[in-house]
């Protein structure tokens, strides 16, 4: 009998090239478009403002088509109300919205041109005030609402929907009297500036310290020949804003007063505008829970993750502090004792510079780790292509580079994805890996646009981008990447993937719209991938005889150096989560007397090493605006990441395990946000979650 839903011949030969290895053909961004209009899918990429004008357009454009869109929905005849003509809609129109802010949020991070990025700025705080506004229209609430309490029989999703929607209005005060509730929307909106503000502020931070050869003793020729480090006077510049150069002084130059004046440096970036901004920031923070009827900011912001309540998550930090204090203490002194021996001072005290020094020194001297000769076997092009070889064997894909109809910067690459069993097209991603100026100065996935199912039917494909501050080529080597670079990408990348491979009906469901202290999980668990000898050996070799490998041995060791210092990698983590919390468990009285300066830094001396005197290192935590009382989130999802990861490591294939990669794909990140992410994991696990493996992990043995 004839298939009725066979391809076109055309349509058919192309996807059997598409899937044939070694194919010559270049596919273009058309084809891929066809074959995902084949499927009933829409693979369209945003569209990016070339000028400060037109990221104005594109901003009141969005505002304006979605403001007659609500129009309309809010107009409807009241007996004729449905769950599709009300929150679906709803879910499609915000969406829009919500795109053309991704889309403006990344112009801010990633422009050349310093007016473009102050103007995506701006419009970034209009786009979100105009979120803030939604919560706040009555037309909306009563057509949701009335919906809502008809209680028509609706599936789960759509349920889940409709319920997160109802706790939205509650959590915006709609419940308040109607002054009150101005109120709440007008400080909600100056939030929203404010946090926006912080963060422009951070990025806006340069610090350039100059040195002498002398002065830089140790570090590593690599460092000095890059681009934009020696001057024209012959000494070196030190960009301190620049995460990687300002690592990478910290953990090789000899000199300890220089460590500490670099350190001191990076700690005061953002200092004097910042601390103003945080200070309105946490104060304004635990007002709007106060009027919301909440304790403090905490408790308002993690009712909707898995934590629930701020003191939950406290106890969490606080027990993690506790539990790892022996461990902790135990490193320290170690570190300690490097320090006496090599300046011959018995009493020598560790200093908070010192830490990164002294670790690599001891990598290098108990464990033969040295972490700039192991950059040798990670040179950027075969890392990343090692990498996307990987995911696509464990998550069933196939990237395809593709020509870009436009690019923000040169060098940004654009890729699409495919299901490598069918070769429908599931979504695309961008790119952009090395430092420039004006960029964001650190690594994170930003969406670009979110998947979920239109209104006639198809399904609107996601697209991702990754902005990255990798060491960039120099004239005679390549990019080569430290093995925490590695880590870094293995795990942003899984964002990526988090974002791509999401299938939820409703935008307000898809990839990172799970409660925000499990977002990290699925690419902390990626992470355990660049510490396992059969994962490297597929791709990490040395770029000047590509025979080489790492060996066994230095694996090992690496492991073993891991977990010597894990003790302090997890308490600093500890310390920002706790600073976070400190400053919003505050009550809305005390915030407004909170000296944040003095709290902040007091938390780091009492959980790991106290910062160098007159620094706020708090200004350029950049978590602190957007994700504030949540960043405590990263641990929480690093004990089930490592429970996770622990799935892969048992499985007769390993971390490169298809059919667990299949599960991964299919409980985690596929599902996004339509059921209760608790229920996700375990269905992964097929047991319930244990922090056994976290422990091993770390080196705490039972």
């Amino acid at each position: 009998m004839q298939n009725r839903f066979r391809l076109p011949r055309p349509i058919l030969f192309l996807l059997a090239a598409l899937l044939t290895p070694g194919f010559a053909l270049a596919a273009t961004l058309a084809d891929f478009q066809a074959l995902a209009a084949k499927s009933n899918r829409s693979l369209v990429l945003p569209v990016y403002p070339l000028t400060a004008d037109e990221v104005r357009a594109q901003t009141d454009a969005a505002i304006k088509t979605a403001d007659a869109a609500l129009a309309a929905l809010t107009a409807q005849d009241p007996a004729k109300l449905t769950f599709a003509s009300t929150f679906a809609a709803y879910d499609a129109i915000t969406a829009k919205v919500t795109d053309a802010y991704l889309v403006i949020g990344t112009v801010a991070e990633s422009s050349m041109d310093k007016t473009m990025r102050d103007t995506a700025n701006e419009m970034s705080v209009k786009l979100q005030e105009w979120g803030v506004g939604l919560d706040y229209r009555d037309d909306l609430y009563r057509t949701l609402k009335a919906v809502a309490d008809a209680k028509p029989a609706l599936d789960r999703e759509q349920q889940r929907l409709v319920d997160e929607q109802m706790r939205t209005y509650r959590r915006a005060g709609l419940a308040l009297p109607a002054a009150e509730r101005a109120n709440v929307e007008r400080l909600r909106k100056d939030l929203a500036g404010l946090n926006t503000q912080f963060a422009v502020n951070i990025n806006a931070a340069r610090a350039p310290l100059d040195f002498t050869a002398a002065e830089l003793a140790g570090l590593p020729q690599s460092f000095l020949d890059s681009a934009g480090v020696k001057q024209p006077d012959g000494r070196y510049r030190v960009m301190t804003n620049v995460t990687w150069q300002y690592q990478t002084v910290e953990e090789t130059v000899d000199s300890a007063d220089v460590r500490r004046r670099v350190m001191e440096t990076r700690y005061r970036l953002a200092r004097e505008t910042n601390s103003a901004v945080l200070s309105k920031l946490v104060a304004l923070r635990a007002d709007i829970a106060h009027r919301l009827g909440y304790a403090n900011w905490a408790d308002y912001q993690t009712e909707t993750r898995m934590a629930k309540t701020g003191a939950t998550a406290l106890k969490f930090e606080n027990d993690l502090v506790e539990g790892l204090q022996p461990k902790y203490a135990a490193e320290l002194e170690t570190l300690r004792q490097l320090k006496a021996a090599q300046t011959g001072q018995a009493d020598a005290q560790l200093e908070r510079c010192d830490v990164r020094y002294y670790t690599n020194k001891l990598k290098k001297e108990k464990y033969a780790v040295d972490a700039e000769a192991l950059r040798v076997y990670f040179p950027y092009q075969a890392t990343l292509d090692g990498m996307f070889a990987i995911y696509q064997k464990i998550f069933g894909l196939k990237f395809t580079a593709v020509e870009p109809p436009y690019v923000w910067a040169p060098g940004v690459q654009l890729y699409v994805v495919q299901d490598s069993a069918t070769g429908v097209p599931m979504g695309a991603f961008y790119l952009d890996m090395f430092p420039r100026e004006g960029k964001f100065n650190h690594f994170a996935c930003f969406s670009q646009k979110s998947g979920g199912v239109m209104p006639d039917g198809r399904y609107d494909l996601p697209v991702e981008a990754l902005l990255c501050n990798f060491p960039a080529p120099s004239v005679d080597k390549p990019s080569l990447l430290k093995h925490a670079d590695v880590e870094t990408l293995f795990h942003e990348f899984g964002h990526v993937m988090h974002g791509i491979l999401s299938r939820s009906r409703f935008v307000a469901q898809t990839g990172f719209a799970v409660p925000q202290d499990f977002v990290e999980a699925p690419s902390q668990m990626l992470e355990n991938w660049v510490w396992d000898k059969t994962v490297l050996d597929t791709f990490a070799a040395d770029y000047r005889d590509p025979s080489k490998k790492i060996p066994a041995e230095t694996i090992a060791a690496m492991v073993a150096a891991r977990q010597a210092t894990e003790g302090w990698i997890e308490r600093r983590q500890l310390s920002i989560g706790l600073l976070d919390l400190g400053l919003h468990t505050l009550s809305a009285d005390d915030a407004w007397l909170a000296d944040v300066v003095k709290l902040s830094n007091d938390t780091i001396a009492r959980v790991t090493l106290a910062a160098p005197a007159d620094t706020f290192w708090a200004g350029y935590i950049g978590h602190l605006a957007g994700y504030d009382a949540a960043y405590y989130g990263y641990l929480w999802a690093k004990v089930m990441a490592i429970d996770m990861a622990s799935e892969f490591k048992k499985a007769p294939g390993g971390f490169l395990d298809e059919k667990v990669g299949r599960r991964l794909r299919d409980e985690i990140y596929g599902v996004g946000n339509t059921r209760d992410v608790a229920e996700s994991v375990e269905k992964f696990l097929g047991r319930p979650r244990s922090q056994e493996p976290f422990l091993e992990y770390v080196g705490i043995k039972h």
